[in-house]
């Protein structure tokens, strides 16, 4: 099989290294997201992808859209079999998607229907799942809507963070990507179209989706710290007089004790907690702004007036 694969970051390039290990696909190309800017110094850095796609002498293409004339003529060119797509961050147009006689196969980190979009994995911590999955599927014009060609449940962890969830992700999700990538070319699979009940769209993260809002419950607002990681992080903002502090939540925990109203801080034995509607938070390390990652037991230590706030 001639295949083309399009994925950008680090979590993609275990299944593209997968790839390039089976003796019965021809690489052609790997289709990634433009270098960028990165940190303070804004130096321009490369995806994963493509440095990976480099160090195996595979073509690399990096089109500012797959909507330009240009980008259609070049995969057209390659006269892919089938593409393959993982975590490349764009929507790809119907023109495109029509190219290879075998489609376009796409690797989505849900049960879709449910968490179709860019943040499935991040959503369902956020929710407090106990089971998500992941879903083979053909990409059509829609925003992960498909037919499905497998699908597989994985249960998460009770601290379970994108870090590690991606982990598992990439632990079971090669090999059904493998065998139905084989099924797939064998015409073994029937396509299954996507269940019309149980849809839900995730969005992408911004910085405003980590503020945290003590009128939630205690749990709510520790699974958010572990959502959130490590973008856009789980944040609240200390005022002091007229100064104010953003401040990290870097880890966290439920407790079912209840001081005072929500936002309310109290401390306990060199612990630091936050009242919510529903039992406190303690907070465990947090990162005020400017500063390192530190515990919030020494935090109070230098400013004790925290011990006695009702944050916002």
């Amino acid at each position: 099989m001639r295949i083309v694969y399009f994925g950008t970051p680090a979590f993609s390039v275990p299944f593209l290294s997968a790839l390039v290990s089976k003796p019965n696909v021809e690489f052609i190309g790997v289709v990634t997201q433009p270098d960028k800017p990165v940190g303070r110094k804004a130096v321009l850095t490369a995806p994963e992808t493509k440095e990976f796609a480099l160090d195996h002498h595979i073509p690399v293409y990096q089109f500012p859209s797959l909507k330009k004339e240009e980008a259609f003529e070049a995969l057209k060119t390659l006269q892919a079999d089938l593409f393959v797509v993982f975590a490349y961050g764009k929507i790809i147009p119907a023109n495109v998607l029509a190219l290879p006689r075998l489609g376009c196969l796409n690797v989505h980190p849900s049960l879709l229907p449910e968490y179709r979009g860019p943040s499935p994995m991040q959503q369902a911590i956020l929710d407090g799942k106990e089971t998500t999955g992941i879903s083979i599927m053909l990409l059509d014009e829609g925003m992960d809507t498909g037919p499905i060609l497998s699908q597989i449940a994985l249960n998460m962890k009770p601290n379970e963070t994108p870090e590690s969830l991606q982990q598992t992700v990439v632990e079971q999700g090669v090999p059904l990507f493998l065998q139905t990538l084989d099924d797939w070319a064998e015409q073994k699979i029937t396509p299954k179209p996507q269940a019309e009940e149980g849809v839900s769209v995730t969005h992408l993260f911004e910085k405003e989706d980590g503020k945290m809002n003590w009128n939630n419950e205690a749990m709510h607002l520790e699974r958010q710290v572990r959502a959130m990681k490590p973008w856009p992080g789980a944040w609240f903002v200390w005022k002091l007089d007229d100064h104010e502090t953003i401040i990290k939540v870097h880890e966290a925990a439920v407790s079912h004790t209840q001081k005072d109203v929500p936002g309310a801080v109290f401390c306990e034995d060199g612990r630091v907690f936050v009242s919510c509607k529903a039992g406190s938070l303690e907070l465990i390390t947090i990162q005020p702004e400017g500063k390192q990652n530190m515990s919030a037991s020494d935090f109070v230590r230098g400013k004790p007036l925290f011990c006695s706030v009702v944050l916002s």
